[in-house]
């Protein structure tokens, strides 16, 4: 099983933003997935979101661990990217994701997940920046 350590400024801004008693899912932002407006092949594995959603989402079942309590998911497809010592900070106005392997993501975004899909609905697609 997934987990993750939240530390205390994290979970801080989680109540600031009023999204701690939200289901919350950890996605990577690689530009294939449900819920990505970011990235390419190049970023695979190292652009991560939390994506703020109201209902379950049957893609994003795997429930992740964690101290704060929080209603935290992810997909079978975004385990492969996150490994064993799994922690989320809060520092100097960014969200950093780190494992036992360094750092994974320096700049992790908060999105309601509602909004990426009304903008794919629109027309807009993922940021595909060449490497």
């Amino acid at each position: 099983m997934q987990s993750i350590k939240i530390t205390n400024a994290m979970v801080e801004l989680l109540k600031k933003k009023k999204i701690n008693d939200k289901i919350l899912l950890l996605v990577t932002d690689d530009g294939g997935g449900k819920y990505s407006l970011q990235g390419g092949a190049c970023s695979i594995g190292s652009k991560f979101s939390i994506v703020v959603v109201d209902q379950m989402d049957d893609g994003y079942q795997v429930k992740v661990e964690n101290n704060a309590d929080l209603n935290l998911y992810t997909s079978e497809y975004d385990l492969h990217f996150l490994n064993k010592g799994l922690t989320m900070d809060f520092k100097n106005y960014l969200i950093s994701l780190k494992d036992n392997t360094g750092m994974l993501d320096g700049a992790v975004l908060i999105a309601n997940g509602q909004e990426i899909l009304d903008a794919f609905e629109q027309g807009t697609i993922a940021s595909g920046e060449s490497c």
